[in-house]
């Protein structure tokens, strides 16, 4: 397991994440993941805009695994949790659950590439970020 800290996001299931039979659609899993990771970054005092204006950089989703464990259902309250396995020299790999108490519903493995904003190509991940997540 990672040395890295884990962040957690409660998220309720609104009617907007399910399918017809109440139970979360399994795309909003992906939308839950982002907040959690959008929510974990600002911990560390950066918003994505503020990435890409202060950094010239964004992280951009390479690839993503998700192994679909146990339904949510409508009105279930989760957490979706965020925790950086490795940093390589312009990516970041995190794992990521969602969960329902001490059920575990989804695990996921995230691999997102820092691009600068106007070319789209891999660049090092900054220094003052790399330097945060070490710990």
């Amino acid at each position: 397991m990672s040395k890295h800290k884990v962040f957690s996001l409660p998220v309720r299931v609104y009617f907007q994440d399910t399918d017809a039979g109440g139970v979360v659609y399994h795309a909003s899993y992906v939308n839950f993941m982002e907040r959690s990771r959008t929510e974990w970054l600002r911990t560390f005092g950066y918003s994505n805009a503020g990435l890409m204006k202060e950094l010239g950089v964004v992280f951009v989703v390479r690839s993503l695994k998700l192994d679909y464990l146990k339904p949510a259902l409508l009105d279930d309250l989760v957490a979706v949790t965020s925790q950086i396995r490795d940093i390589g020299r312009s990516r970041l790999n995190i794992h990521q659950t969602v969960t329902r108490g001490d059920e575990v519903l989804v695990e996921g493995e995230v691999h997102l590439v820092c691009v600068n904003v106007e070319t789209f190509k891999p660049v090092s991940v900054p220094d003052v970020l790399r330097n945060q997540w070490k710990d």
